[in-house]
């Protein structure tokens, strides 16, 4: 797992080639005004899912993973908690080969995600997206597949 601000993201866009093509469609495209929905980028090896929603309880959140992708999950607007575990401390659920979503089960870290700021996901990162900081908030995030 990553977290930092986009204004950081040169120093990780060596990792992977679609890594790099994300942090270039973050950097130069206008993140606020996009609409909700998916915008292909390289058909299935890159694309965008442009999210917009309220920030849950932690009672309500669901741990995954993903095998066949990196996620980048990039904040607009908002603030949401985040958790994170190593996939080895979690129990594994059923796997969605469609979805690519890997259903876990266990405990982990928390940490605030504030506008301007990215995790980056690996298939080794469980984690819980979406949390609520105390109370709903409406959140903006862009949510960046890249195949490995």
């Amino acid at each position: 797992m990553i977290v930092d601000l986009l204004e950081n993201c040169n120093l990780y866009s060596s990792i992977n080639s679609n890594l790099d093509r994300a942090f270039s469609f973050l950097l130069s495209n206008d993140l606020a005004s996009m609409e909700p929905g998916r915008l292909e980028l390289n058909g299935d090896s890159l694309y965008v899912l442009v999210q917009h929603y309220l920030s849950k309880p932690e009672s309500s959140g669901k741990w995954e993973a993903h095998k066949r992708y990196i996620d980048v999950q990039y904040l607009i607007s908002g603030s949401e908690r985040v958790g994170y575990s190593a996939i080895s401390n979690m129990t594994l659920g059923e796997y969605n080969a469609q979805k690519d979503f890997q259903a876990l089960s266990g405990s982990g870290e928390m940490y605030r995600l504030n506008a301007g700021s990215f995790m980056v996901f690996f298939p080794q990162d469980a984690h819980m997206p979406g949390l609520a900081n105390g109370f709903e908030t409406p959140i903006k995030k862009i949510v960046v597949k890249c195949a490995i």
